[in-house]
């Protein structure tokens, strides 16, 4: 992350801190092609850090209802166990002490190595607390494997949440090129809308996505954010399927994973469009070779042609 940091320090600073005479009016196209190559760069790091996040608040929902599954698990064996000590006391008062004595010795959770001797006590009681005991233990190794793998995605969600504070100083440097070119407007080339939007309207679940955002267009783009007052790329696209009841992870590869190829030629409005080759960008499309995206830091949510760089694949969710 170090060399990745310093790469794009290195690719700012050529208009930020280079010489005054060559680089004082920075064309805007200059400008984009810097921050293009140096959000290239930050992007897969972003993406990394929202699918690692997913991943961790998944795992934490799930030792949540693994706990809560135990619990009465466990007050079974302890009910079961309570009630096998008291008819070994009666086999004490009514025969040999040495049944009392095996039953009543060692760890419970051993409970299933005595079960032969309990036979002749309460043979109809076995079954059933051989099972829970068993099913105790398969939701306690579970959960146990599900801790570790917890803890290990924890350790890498702080070691992002370390590298976000990085990235965000270096979106900063982004954004002090868009003011070098734009000055202190909207820091947008030309406008967010550039015609109808959907260009084609569908009214299927594809359409309505297109739709919703086309309706977020303006909104800043704010990295790691979902809604609703600022998206990221997947954000963005996780919103417009979400209005329509759809499901999508907070990430792009996992949207890309998880929808239906379709080729360009059989693009509808809703489809989602891939860039890159590690696949750390999406945009949705709406029709007429336009698409919706949110751009990077200092941008807005906005049109943009199809072709804003080079094609991963397509996809269409539901």
């Amino acid at each position: 992350m170090r060399n990745l940091l310093v790469a794009v320090v290195a690719t700012v600073g050529i208009v930020v801190t280079g010489p005054s005479a060559a680089y004082a009016a920075p064309s805007p196209g200059a400008v984009e092609d810097q921050i293009d190559k140096a959000w290239n760069t930050l992007e897969p790091v972003i993406e990394d850090y929202n699918g690692n996040h997913t991943k961790l608040t998944k795992l934490r929902k799930q030792q949540k209802s693994l706990a809560k599954t135990l619990a009465p698990l466990q007050k079974q064996v302890d009910a079961a166990m309570v009630e096998v000590r008291g008819l070994a006391v009666d086999a004490y008062i009514q025969g040999p002490p040495t049944v009392a004595t095996a039953i009543l010795s060692g760890d419970p959770d051993g409970l299933a190595d005595k079960l032969t001797l309990l036979d002749q006590l309460a043979s109809n009681r076995k079954a059933s607390i051989a099972e829970v005991s068993k099913l105790r233990d398969k939701y306690a190794a579970d959960k146990a494997s599900i801790d570790q793998i917890e803890a290990e995605i924890a350790v890498r969600d702080t070691d992002l949440q370390g590298k976000k504070t990085d990235i965000e100083k270096e979106i900063t440097k982004l954004q002090k090129l868009r003011l070098a070119a734009y000055g202190d407007t909207d820091a947008s080339d030309g406008p967010l809308r550039t015609g109808p939007c959907p260009v084609t309207y569908t009214n299927d679940k594809g359409g309505r996505a297109a739709q919703k955002a086309c309706d977020l267009i303006g909104k800043p783009y704010v990295f790691g954010s979902n809604g609703p007052n600022s998206y990221d790329c997947s954000g963005l696209t996780q919103e417009a399927w979400g209005s329509v009841g759809v499901h999508l992870e907070h990430y792009t590869k996992d949207q890309y994973g998880s929808g239906t190829p379709v080729s360009r030629d059989e693009l509808k409005p809703g489809d989602l469009v891939f860039y890159w080759s590690d696949v750390h960008h999406v945009s949705i499309y709406i029709g007429g070779g336009m698409v919706v995206h949110a751009p990077h830091t200092g941008d807005y949510v906005r049109m943009a042609t199809i072709d804003r760089g080079p094609i991963a694949g397509y996809r269409r969710p539901g």
